[in-house]
């Protein structure tokens, strides 16, 4: 597990000693994407559907019945094979129509599990209500969940929220604000001063000085040159495969669920002294059968007789001398020989001690 943490450290610095390029931390304005969603029915079910008590996929399935001059009354119907899904998607400001792109489905209702379920078609709409696309096909879960009469369950992964790979079809082209061939923006997905000011230094290396100016954290205005501006597309895509050194904040990621521990290269310890150690208590059971006498009118009792037992680990304090670069914090913190979520508990001890140059974020 040590080892574990001690690469993941590696990799996030690792990340930061190379230069990334512009399309890689940032965009141009007008580039945006469109979130879409969608209701939806999933059927072919295994008897895993929505049960009667979701009501409102009776009231899909009877509404998609009448379009095909079907008629059933709700109450007849007994449904295990369908479920009630959402379905989401996001779609790129420059597709075209005709573009197949992925969605995403969850369950909105009772059902035990979508694996081997169909999308129906389904439109697909915006915030503003106009319908960009449609979905239709087969979900896929990554996993199974089965179930027997006897009471017994065997699951792997999640398998009431899936994918239908291709599934969704562009029909409607979102309208993109058009670029200027004048001046360009590149927008800043982490805003972040000294980010923006490589970005703008590295531009006007290349294409000369006051080509481009970082107005605040997140955006920087490139003026296209005169000669350049007949052919836009080009002078993006190199404008986009500029290498910019990133700054990152110093930052330490601890997920208490998991007991993932992930530092940045920034991150440093001050000098400072760490004591650790955690108390074991386990209970051990003891049944014991009390029988009565012989002709006696009492009855045989089972006692469970339970003896705590608890145990101190050995404490020891450990001076660290202060860590500077991410390697130094992973030797640190593995010198103490805990557990990951030990080192969660440490992370927390060390920032409350000021110890701890970074942000702490606690998912």
């Amino acid at each position: 597990m040590k080892k574990t943490i001690l690469i993941l450290l590696f990799l996030v610095s690792f990340n930061s000693l190379f230069p990334q390029r512009i399309k890689d931390i940032a965009y141009f304005k007008g580039a945006s994407s469109v979130q879409i969603i969608g209701y939806g029915l999933v059927v072919g079910l295994a008897g895993t559907g929505d049960t009667y008590r979701s009501a409102f996929t009776v009231q899909s399935v009877t509404s998609m019945l009448e379009r095909f001059g079907i008629t059933v009354p709700q109450t007849d119907l007994r449904l295990r094979n369908v479920a009630a899904v959402m379905v989401t998607s996001k779609l790129n400001g420059f597709w075209k129509e005709g573009t197949e792109f992925d969605v995403n489905v969850a369950s909105m209702g009772d059902a035990s599990s979508l694996n081997g379920g169909i999308l129906l078609m389904t439109p697909l709409s915006a915030m503003d209500g106009q319908v960009h696309g449609f979905a239709q096909g087969s979900v896929s879960v990554g996993g199974y969940d089965i179930n027997t009469p006897t009471g017994s369950r065997v699951s792997k992964n999640h398998t009431l929220a899936g994918r239908v790979p291709g599934g969704g079809l562009l029909k409607t082209v979102m309208t993109q604000s058009a670029f200027s061939n004048e001046t360009v923006s590149i927008l800043v997905k982490t805003p972040d001063f000294t980010t923006a000011n490589n970005i703008a230094n590295a531009i006007n290396t290349k294409l000369g000085n006051e080509a481009a100016k970082a107005l605040d954290a997140s955006e920087i205005t490139v003026t296209v040159p005169v000669e350049r501006q007949a052919n836009l597309t080009a002078f993006l895509s190199e404008l986009e495969a500029i290498a910019v050194q990133s700054d990152i904040i110093a930052k330490v990621v601890l997920n208490e669920r998991t007991g993932t521990v992930v530092a940045g290269s920034s991150v440093k310890i001050l000098p400072v002294t760490i004591s650790h150690g955690s108390l074991n208590i386990n209970i051990k059971s003891f049944p014991m059968i009390s029988q009565p006498g012989a002709f006696s009118s009492g009855s045989t009792v089972l006692f469970n007789n339970l003896l705590p037992f608890a145990q101190q680990d050995t404490a020891r304090a450990i001076a660290l001398e202060g860590a500077s670069t991410v390697q130094e914090v992973a030797t640190a913190l593995n010198s103490l020989k805990v557990a990951p979520r030990d080192i969660i508990a440490i992370f927390q001890a060390l920032k409350e001690a000021g110890a701890l140059v970074a942000e702490l974020v606690i998912m």
